[in-house]
């Protein structure tokens, strides 16, 4: 498997493993891709991740949907 980013590995880092098994796939798939960075939304009882063309390479960008 390819290594992820600095920042994929900041982002989680003091993560409970609920969120990490959520976001991490689609960390791998944009590592495996290397187009696209990841866009996670987060709301009260949902976290969702996709890579996103809108947002670069090695980057996260979270907010809410």
């Amino acid at each position: 498997m390819n290594q992820l980013p600095a920042a994929y590995e900041e982002y989680l880092q003091g993560r409970d493993e609920d969120f990490v098994a959520t976001v991490l796939p689609v960390l791998q798939q944009s590592v495996a891709e290397k187009n696209h960075g990841v866009r996670i939304i987060i709301n009260p009882h949902v976290v969702q991740a996709r890579t996103d063309s809108t947002v670069p390479f090695g980057e996260i960008r979270e907010g809410v949907d």
